[in-house]
């Protein structure tokens, strides 16, 4: 059985407070305006269910640099509202006057009060009460659908470009990069040793990718151009698909060579996402202690009612479909077939129905390219 200490796990349902960090650089000159754009909206922000506080924070060093931080009940709330559209919509004002930003987000483990002026305690639960152990790769994935008619022209073009180089800089690398297809819709998914945003735009400059990005753009169901950085910024918001879950027996512990990588397309039910994300994760964890699980690892990403999980499988995918599809266990798959969308569930009730909807879920693959030495 593999410990807690020997796992690697990160997730966003540990029910700890969150807190937010984002760091921004602004244009010249346009100090006065960003903080008269904050001004009007910090009320509404203040208004988001699950928010604690807010800080804005300007560099006594040099005068570009700022950064606001927030604190926030748990990281479900927090991402529930920097996914959704209000979001998109909200920001928009500050987008001008921001040369660059970097977002870090962290679960709170311990406080410290001052002792002269101790604040209430917190609730135990409310802090993350041990350390979890990562491998150095960030995960993360976009996810946007195209025309339909048009799938069988956007996967040849997805799947017939050059690698970019994997090395973006002396700390940062890509490892490896999954793209699938359910219908029309399109879900990559990408593992970075690093910094992902350095990642990101380093990516984004490869001339090979802009030509494929160029390429599919008269496929897409919603308009960019890549050419306006507004634009470009507002698609890319929309399609992030934050990993709020992963875990894996451990960094050595299997021959990657040996393991089949599918994902499982889950719609959810109007509102349900988060929750079928939180089950599909409960249901990992147990098959990260089982070493006899075909599941070796997963991650699973989820915004609003859209939910991926990735899994790498030690079995063909059929074998055992309940595990496979993260309901094995009592009353598990009555409980998936309430949280998914009537369309998509169906009835799940005999073992033909249940190897239909895996066939379903399972994701279309499309390319995955792995670093040489990931």
């Amino acid at each position: 059985m593999t410990t807690l200490s020997e796992r690697i796990s990160q997730s966003a349902f540990d029910g700890s407070k969150l807190r937010v960090v984002l760091m921004l650089d602004l244009e010249e000159g346009a100090q006065q305006q960003f903080l008269e754009a904050y001004e009007q909206l910090r009320n509404q922000v203040a208004s988001v269910p699950g928010h604690i506080s807010d800080q804005l924070c300007q560099s006594i060093e040099n005068p570009s640099q700022w950064l606001i931080t927030s604190e926030w009940e748990s990281a479900p709330p927090f991402l529930a509202w920097v996914n959704s559209e209000e979001h998109v919509k909200m920001v928009q004002p500050l987008h001008s006057c921001v040369r660059d930003t970097r977002s870090l987000r962290f679960s709170v483990l311990r406080e410290t009060s001052n002792v002269a002026v101790r604040a209430p305690e917190p609730a135990k639960s409310r802090l993350q009460a041990n350390p979890r152990v990562g491998d150095g790769v960030v995960r993360h994935a976009l996810t946007f659908t195209v025309k339909p008619g048009s799938e069988s022209m956007v996967a040849d073009i997805l799947s017939g470009y050059t690698s970019p180089a994997a090395r973006v800089d002396d700390r940062t690398r890509l490892r490896r990069t999954s793209l699938f297809m359910y219908g029309n819709r399109v879900v990559r998914a990408i593992e970075v040793q690093g910094d992902l945003i350095a990642a990101l735009r380093h990516v984004s400059q490869q001339p090979e990718v802009r030509a494929v990005e160029e390429a599919i753009n008269p496929y897409l169901e919603q308009d960019r151009d890549l050419n306006d950085p507004n634009s470009a910024r507002v698609f890319f918001t929309r399609a992030a698909l934050p990993a709020v879950h992963h875990v894996a027996a451990g960094p050595e512990s299997e021959d990657p060579e040996a393991l089949t990588r599918h994902a499982l397309y889950y719609p959810a039910k109007p509102g349900f996402g988060m929750t079928l994300a939180k089950m599909l994760a409960r249901q990992d964890e147990e098959a990260a202690d089982d070493p006899a699980s075909p599941v070796h690892g997963s991650t699973i990403f989820q915004r609003d009612d859209i939910v991926v999980r990735l899994v790498d499988l030690r079995a063909p995918i059929d074998r055992d479909p309940l595990v496979s599809l993260g309901a094995r266990g009592p009353r598990k798959l009555a409980v998936l077939r309430r949280l998914l969308d009537g369309d998509v569930a169906g009835g799940l009730t005999t073992d033909r129905e249940l190897a239909h909807f895996l066939a379903r879920a399972d994701m279309d693959l499309i390319t995955d390219r792995r670093a040489h030495d990931a």
